[in-house]
């Protein structure tokens, strides 16, 4: 994104019907969402079951990337039968997940944000760790599938561990001292995630890498917690296709950074 380019720019319809600005709570949770019609009544239902256990105030806020099913259907429904944790849709129709959390954390007006993958593979509950994290002055606090401590519920598959390694060898010059940046669940102190933003070019699964690059350039301090992850049987992932074009994306990084 250009540093003055309006971020609705590729919101899609689904933005445009609720452009209006959010208020300000102390935690907003972002999801992605492409084509999560059969699965983002479970994810929310989870989510909010977790938020209303909660001492802080919080909403929901799903971008529908470009769906072609009833995503959008589904959690306007949804939306309208919940109040005790707020759920918001916005859109965004420049594909790829880096530009939909990218729209979501800059739409936000909120103290803390961040986000979730649809699959819940990271446990909602991990929260729980990262809100003192935050509120102690951490600017980031990620989850990871290989700090210490950390495990998989279910094993991942041979050729996706094998591209995981390769990925991480890397990605560890780019994000110093982080040995996953690609876990899906990151939450960030608002300023300091739209500081990074601004600079941010990346709209694909190499997002998350040049996200916390950016952080850590502005200063900014990334707290890695282990979680226990289970591998989403419907993840969007593509090993081979969005496996190179992450590979590309970040030795382009490489070259500019």
């Amino acid at each position: 994104m250009k540093k003055h380019e309006d971020p609705t720019k590729n919101e899609g319809r689904a933005g445009a019907d609720r452009r209006r600005l959010r208020s300000a709570v102390d935690l907003e949770v972002i999801i992605p969402a492409y084509n999560e019609a059969s699965r983002i009544p479970g994810t929310l239902a989870a989510t909010i079951d977790f938020l209303e256990s909660q001492t802080w105030s919080s909403r929901i806020v799903v971008v529908d990337n470009g769906s072609v099913d009833d995503t959008s259907a589904v959690v306007r429904r949804i939306a309208r039968q919940t109040s005790s944790v707020g759920v918001s849709l916005i859109g965004c129709a420049q594909p790829g997940k880096g530009a939909a959390v990218r729209r979501g954390l800059l739409s936000s007006r909120s103290r803390f944000t961040g986000f979730l993958d649809a699959d819940l593979a990271t446990p909602v509950a991990t929260l729980e760790t990262a809100m003192p994290l935050l509120e102690g002055g951490a600017s980031a606090v990620i989850a990871s599938r290989h700090a210490p401590g950390a495990e998989f519920v279910q094993p991942q598959q041979l050729g996706r561990r094998l591209g995981g390694g390769a990925f991480r060898l890397m990605t560890r010059r780019m994000v110093q001292g982080i040995v996953d940046t690609q876990c899906g669940f990151k939450f960030f102190e608002l300023e300091a995630v739209k500081r990074a933003l601004v600079e941010c070019r990346t709209t694909g699964f190499a997002f998350d890498v040049e996200l916390l690059h950016r952080v850590q350039n502005h200063g900014g301090r990334i707290v890695e917690v282990p979680v226990a992850w289970t591998d989403g049987s419907a993840s969007t992932f593509r090993p081979v296709r969005d496996g190179i074009a992450s590979f590309h994306s970040v030795l382009k990084m490489a070259r500019f950074s």
